[in-house]
């Protein structure tokens, strides 16, 4: 893990309450809507990238999903996560990783990431991601990132934005769109900020 990623992130969410910080969602609106619109059993292997403190993994208990991992860079994060969870913390797996050295112990049928993948701005980081998400999801990829018109810059750091196509461009090997949204997210500061939220189709297994 790159020590400097770390020591970032575990800053921010020690400094940061969560309505400060631009990507906090009081309901992760698109995210379930569109996990909720896939073929997948409740006791199916969820995996959130760059989960952190975000509440999706609040919601999916609720709706019943009983087999979730939750990956952040951020040992902080998780830690913030588990308070807030209490007792239910521990029906989560809980994995502090770079998502670019992660090494899954398994296959998932949810890989989920809403505002990590676009952190990655390295061709050959943006590379490993998607070859990690091909060998090690079985059915379903949903990821949200800024658009083309959505930030330069998050905490600090550049992003890579993309489009429908361009995102489809670096998953074609084994994945394919089945809906994709262009919407607008109003952080807590109430500024608006412009996401692509793709859901994608395994097209075959390779491992």
């Amino acid at each position: 893990m790159d020590n400097w990623k770390q020591l970032h992130w575990d800053k921010v969410y020690r400094e940061k309450a969560p309505d400060q910080l631009s990507w906090t969602q009081v309901y992760p609106v698109v995210s379930m809507e569109m996990i909720k619109g896939l073929d997948l059993d409740k006791s199916a292997p969820i995996i959130d990238i760059g989960g952190g403190d975000s509440l999706l993994v609040d919601f999916l208990l609720q709706e019943g999903y009983t087999d979730i991992t939750v990956v952040d860079i951020s040992e902080r994060a998780l830690e913030k996560a588990k308070g807030r969870l209490g007792e239910t913390a521990d029906q989560i797996e809980w994995i502090a990783a770079d998502i670019t050295d992660f090494e899954p112990a398994r296959a998932y049928s949810l890989w989920h990431d809403r505002a990590a993948f676009h952190f990655l701005t390295a061709p050959e980081d943006i590379f490993r991601y998607a070859a990690i998400a091909e060998r090690f999801t079985d059915r379903y990829l949903i990821l949200s990132t800024f658009f083309l018109t959505g930030p330069e810059k998050c905490s600090g750091l550049p992003v890579t934005r993309y489009d429908g196509r361009g995102l489809q461009g670096v998953f074609q090997n084994a994945f394919t769109i089945r809906e994709s949204r262009v919407h607008e997210h109003l952080t807590p500061m109430h500024s608006r900020q412009d996401f692509l939220s793709c859901s994608f189709d395994r097209r075959q297994l390779v491992r």
